[in-house]
């Protein structure tokens, strides 16, 4: 662990105030709290009931994390983070219900035949359990284990800052509001202010008030998704894998997704571009969205009226954007003592299920940089530059997998060809990534690089320097592409086929596999 400078200089634990105290604010105050630091987070919301962390994800009003009902992955990036750092939480974790899924265990059917351990396999492992259950196990872990205090249903309406002649904004505190004691107004002075408050801080606005330039990249995704809740029957086993019928895909005008949880719950993501508005509409009735799942062979196994219940109605979540933040302001006017963590700062798509283990990392990168330099300036500077080395290229990769949605999204719905090659160039970029797909399917070798790009252990796209991954491709490719395509066709309907099945929707009043009368309603950012 390294040690804290400004401790031994100044011989006082320097205080660091942490706005937000979701898993990026929490993993950010543990980390400094082991480097010598006087951790204070603030939280608008109430703290997690008295209860199970399953009744917790009903009952528990997390007004500030419009995504926390929303399914989470927690990749092989996160699950090294905690095993190297917190071992003792996974056991928390784990005593929850969370499950601990190998990359072995994830190996396809028709696959394991070729499999054998090799180094780095332990880092390729997920961990299974819904928003609410990590939440709830963190909170629980810090309150007992660490010094940090946390403050709840406090809010931060701005910040105190001092902007001197040396063209520098200072931060120094914040302005708050005391939502359990009337309303009292009080002002928090730190040496160091976190933001963590992830896709609805204001902290951009208010520094911006200040004259800081901020530098920000924002792209829309295009896209609203939408989820629904579910519990496996009991007796029921989890749906084994099927290579031929997946539960996770993309019909190009429609993206879905099984979220395994705990204790036998999961999730269905059905994500759509903003501009599918008669599915959109669809899709927000219980009955629909089921019926609409169960057109998807690889979902049927999953949400058959005699294998699950639903436990929620549908809900979405909309405005959708990869953004990258960068709060170092400018040499004409430098921000100090202030940083951003996670959603704050880098927003991906949070259908990759990327955003959790890059806040983690995040979070950790910070740390180390704040245990090592002293000076303000070259604080800022560092943590621009780690993170720029070892999250940007997660946040390209999604970026560009965003732009490529919307193509083929747009493409589907205009009845544009996309397969269709004018160039030699495209002809090439096309065949390779149709043998790249099938070559997978076959080969473990494969499978296990692109699954290293998936977890976040290796930098996005790094597998295809592999020499021997290349010479593999190359030769699939002299198959031709009719016989590499039918790897990647996804079974379901075509959008012509659905757009008829909506209307039979509308004109026989069929009843879905799951009603939805009674269910807790879950709070939607999307209309």
């Amino acid at each position: 662990m390294d040690t804290n400078p400004m401790l031994m200089e100044n011989k006082r634990k320097p205080t660091v105030t942490i706005v937000g105290s979701g898993i990026c604010g929490m993993f950010t105050g543990l980390a400094l709290d082991q480097r010598g630091f006087d951790v204070t987070v603030i939280e608008r919301d109430i703290p997690p009931p008295n209860c199970s962390a399953n009744e917790a994800f009903f009952s528990w009003s997390r007004r500030g994390v419009a995504q926390f009902r929303h399914p989470h992955a927690f990749l092989g990036l996160m699950c090294s983070v905690l095993e190297e750092n917190y071992p003792d939480l996974l056991e928390h974790f784990f005593e929850a219900g969370a499950r601990k899924v190998s990359f072995e265990d994830s190996v396809p059917d028709h696959l394991k035949s070729q499999y054998q351990p090799e180094p780095g396999d332990e880092k390729m492992w997920v961990l299974m359990c819904r928003r609410a259950t990590m939440e709830t196990v963190l909170r629980k872990y810090v309150t007992q284990t660490s010094n940090v205090a946390i403050r709840n249903q406090i809010s931060v309406t701005g910040i105190i800052a001092n902007s001197n002649d040396d063209r520098e904004v200072v931060m120094q505190g914040l302005k708050l509001v005391d939502r359990s004691d009337n309303d009292k107004r009080s002002e928090l002075y730190s040496d160091l202010i976190i933001d963590a408050t992830g896709r609805s801080s204001k902290f951009d606005k208010w520094l911006r008030d200040y004259g800081v330039e901020i530098n920000e990249e924002r792209d829309d995704a295009e896209i609203v998704y939408y989820t629904r809740h579910y519990c496996l029957k009991d007796g029921i086993p989890e749906p084994a894998r099927d290579a031929k019928n997946p539960s996770m895909g993309d019909l190009g005008y429609m993206k879905y997704g099984i979220f395994p949880g705990d204790g036998g719950h999961f999730a269905l993501i059905i994500c759509l571009p903003n501009e599918e508005k008669e599915l959109r509409e669809a899709i927000k009735n219980g009955q629909k969205f089921d019926q609409i799942g169960m057109t998807i062979p690889g979902l049927r196994p999953w949400l058959s009226p005699d294998k699950s219940d639903a436990t929620t109605s549908p809900f979405g979540i909309g405005n959708i954007h990869a953004v990258w933040r960068d709060f170092t302001g400018s040499e004409n006017m430098r921000l100090l003592n202030f940083f951003a963590v996670g959603d704050s700062a880098i927003r991906t798509n949070p259908l990759y299920g990327r955003g959790c283990s890059t806040g983690a990392l995040h979070a950790h990168i910070l740390a180390d940089v704040l245990s090592t330099h002293i000076d303000p300036w070259q604080r800022a500077l560092e943590f621009k530059k780690e993170s720029e080395l070892k999250v940007r290229p997660i946040f390209q990769a999604s970026l560009s997998e965003d732009r490529k949605g919307i193509k083929r999204a747009a493409a589907v719905r205009e009845g544009v060809n996309l397969d269709k090659a004018d160039s030699f160039k495209k002809w090439f970029a096309l065949a390779f990534g149709d043998a790249l797909i099938a070559a997978s399917r076959d080969k473990l070798f494969i499978h296990r690089q692109i699954m290293k790009t998936i977890n976040l252990i290796e930098k996005p796209g790094d597998f295809l320097k592999n020499k021997k991954i290349q010479r593999t491709v190359l030769l699939y490719m002299l198959r031709g592409r009719k016989r590499n395509s039918s790897a990647r066709i996804q079974p379901g309907l075509t959008r012509p086929k659905m757009m008829e099945f909506l209307t039979e929707l509308r004109t026989d009043g069929t009843n879905g596999n799951h009603a939805d009368k009674s269910l807790p309603k879950a709070s939607a950012s999307a209309s």
